[in-house]
């Protein structure tokens, strides 16, 4: 029922082709035709809810090119690490790549990480990448590329379910969900519970007295309602609920996040096309950082609290059936502080108690325009932002609560015109030829600007002159459908990051963020997918050839936590009735944990498998295995002090529907 709206079904099990708008209760708007000139890859519902982990930014590996700035998924990283990014434009812990819940952006407020603890898997209908600037909604953060998160609708969802797993460190996961009809609307609820005793980050030979396994616990709850006003209008209303602590490292090595969303949108669908919302979002952080020498709390980040809201408004008026033009704006304002106290190694005191924050505001105005000419789709857009950086501080204290700093900034603003342009020619059945060029920016989020941070002992400074990242890039791709159910997508780009934002070395255990001149990536994108009977394979590889263009000891290297090479590929057999089985095999090459290239992250190859067997007609059990050969995968090595990622992983559940 989304094939309407999602036009290319890839690395999902074939290409979705052009058919008649079927409106599904709880959808965004129909996807421009030329939306598949951008190379979009879309993951179905059938893959976000069968893979091993349970995890979104585990699924998302199967795009080509997806990463988060570390390699360790939310139950072992710390939250503020969770940015993500595509075509290995990384060496930075704030997403460059746009994510959006709902046509909502989900980044944190202060941080730019992805709260993926806070999202429920078995909840979305599909999930669309598209690489490469943007220039729609909330473009101005869209520099490597945009992710776009649909709910799933009500013909997805059950009326009840639940849920219970058993794993491996003595995990337990929970989850349960409602979908009742409200009028001829719904409300979909869904709360998910998760905890476990955790694994070792540390290697068996660095472990000391104070190494702690990677406890967790988290929680969401949320509930979204969907009703219809007149026949071609629906408002759509969400708030979600979440909170997530962790242990790494050592004993009282802690962190929280937590936060409180809020959001609302109007869909419109007459023959002019309206979509407009307005979100609300309460967020706080906290970190302790223990010395790796002495085990004592030397760092005590105690709340981060901070707040973002905004909203958009996309019309679409008629201008014929060749064209489908949309104009809008959006606003996006994020306000925040930090508080935190050092202490000293030896004796445990306080000795400097600190704050910092600011406010960002980015406004903007976009137009595009899909323009079909029989099999060939143009496709082009520009937006012009305002943004303005204001209210900046820090403010320092000694333990006697003299003033040791006390720094105001100056409010910076300035205003970007980016666009995009990009040309679609189905060639012949099964034969698409695409090209794109496009443009986009991204203001520094208010941690790089005003938060340090520590990850014992590299201590790695804010830096409240940074100015914006600006993209400039192109693509060629080809995207063949030889025969029935098998599709082959190929993708070569060029993209040259300008003052990209990375960790720069300063001294042995001291970094600054910094503005680089710029980060070259260039490389091939193939996706492949095949569909016969109960049999599927998706498959996808990533080349991408990232080099630091910098003068001094930076020249031609690759930035930071940029792999060459990752691939993935899940074999599923999934029968109408009966069992179902998946395997997924997913590798990444060696990459460097600095800028320097002095520590290695080496190459790791994963397998995870997946077994749901019914029982009853209502019941079913799943088994589920994560790592299953236990490769040792190296997330950090700061001079040889590693942590680890996830090993071998074992769970068993019970799934109950009505």
């Amino acid at each position: 029922m989304r094939a309407a709206c999602l036009l290319l079904l890839l690395p999902a099990p074939a290409f979705a082709q052009e058919a008649a708008e079927v409106v599904v209760l709880g959808t965004p708007l129909k996807a421009p035709p030329g939306t598949p000139a951008y190379g979009s890859v879309v993951i179905d519902r059938d893959r976000l809810t069968s893979d091993a982990s349970g995890r979104v930014e585990d699924v998302l590996l199967d795009v080509a090119g997806f990463q988060q700035f570390r390699r360790s998924d939310s139950r072992s990283a710390n939250p503020s690490a969770q940015g993500v990014t595509l075509r290995a434009l990384g060496g930075n812990a704030s997403s460059r790549a746009l994510v959006l819940l709902d046509g909502v952006p989900i980044a944190d407020p202060f941080f730019g990480h992805i709260p993926f603890n806070a999202l429920v898997p078995s909840q979305l209908g599909a999930i669309r990448v598209t690489r490469g600037g943007g220039a729609g909604a909330f473009g101005a953060g869209a520099v490597a590329g945009t992710i776009e998160l649909e709910s799933a609708g009500r013909s997805d969802l059950a009326s009840l379910a639940a849920s219970a797993d058993y794993g491996s460190f003595n995990s337990t996961r929970v989850e349960g969900s409602a979908a009742p009809r409200l009028g001829s609307g719904f409300v979909a609820l869904a709360g998910r519970w998760e905890r476990s005793d955790g694994f070792f980050t540390t290697p068996v030979d660095q472990r000391v007295a104070a190494s702690a396994r990677a406890r967790f616990a988290d929680w969401s709850a949320g509930a979204r309602a969907v009703l219809p006003v007149g026949a071609q209008s629906e408002v759509q209303a969400r708030l979600n609920f979440y909170r997530d602590d962790r242990t790494l490292r050592f004993t009282g090595a802690d962190s929280f996040a937590e936060g409180q969303d809020a959001s609302v949108r109007l869909i419109h669908r007459g023959r002019w096309q309206v979509d407009a919302l307005a979100y609300l979002q309460a967020r706080d952080f906290g970190n302790k950082v223990v010395s790796a020498t002495s085990f004592r709390l030397t760092l005590d980040q105690r709340k981060t609290p901070a707040t973002g809201y905004g909203g958009k408004i996309e019309l679409r008026p008629p201008v014929g059936g060749d064209h489908v033009l949309r104009l809008g704006a959006d606003v996006r304002v994020t306000d925040g502080r930090l508080f935190e106290d050092a202490y000293s190694g030896v004796t445990g005191l306080v000795t400097a108690r600190r704050s910092a924050g600011g406010r960002i505001t980015t406004a903007g105005a976009y137009a595009e325009d899909d323009w079909t000419l029989g099999p060939v789709v143009l496709t082009g857009g520009v937006r012009v932002d305002r943004w303005t950086i204001a209210s900046g501080f820090f403010r320092e204290l000694a333990a006697s609560g003299a003033v040791g700093a006390d720094r105001r900034y100056a409010d910076r603003s300035g205003t970007e015109i980016t666009g995009r342009a990009g040309l679609l020619w189905r060639a012949a059945p099964g034969i698409a030829l695409r090209a794109a060029g496009y443009t986009g920016f991204r203001v520094p989020t208010l941690n790089e600007l005003y938060r340090p941070f520590v990850v014992f002992p590299v201590t790695t400074q804010a830096n409240e002159n940074l100015a914006p990242e600006r993209l400039r890039g192109g693509e060629i791709g080809l995207d063949l459908s030889p025969a029935r159910g098998i599709a082959i997508g190929v993708t070569a780009f060029h993209n040259r990051l300008e003052g990209a934002i990375g960790n720069v070395t300063l001294a042995p255990n001291l970094r600054q963020r910094q503005n680089l001149r710029a980060i070259i990536a260039q490389g091939v994108e193939v996706t492949a997918s095949a569909r016969r009977g109960p049999w599927s394979l998706i498959a996808s590889y990533a080349y991408s050839d990232s080099r630091v263009a910098q003068p001094g000891p930076l020249d031609r290297l690759r930035p930071a936590q940029s792999p060459q090479h990752s691939a993935s590929a899940t074999l599923a057999w999934a029968p109408r009735h009966g069992p179902a089985l998946s395997a997924t095999l997913r590798h990444v090459s060696a990459q460097f944990e600095d800028d320097l290239q002095t520590d290695m992250l080496p190459p790791a190859t994963t397998l995870d498998a997946t077994a749901r067997l019914p029982i009853t007609r209502h019941v079913a059990i799943s088994l589920r295995a994560e790592n299953l050969i236990d490769t040792r995968i190296v997330t950090r090595n700061a001079a040889g002090s590693i942590d680890l990622g996830t090993p071998r992983t074992l769970w068993l559940g019970v799934r109950l529907t009505p």
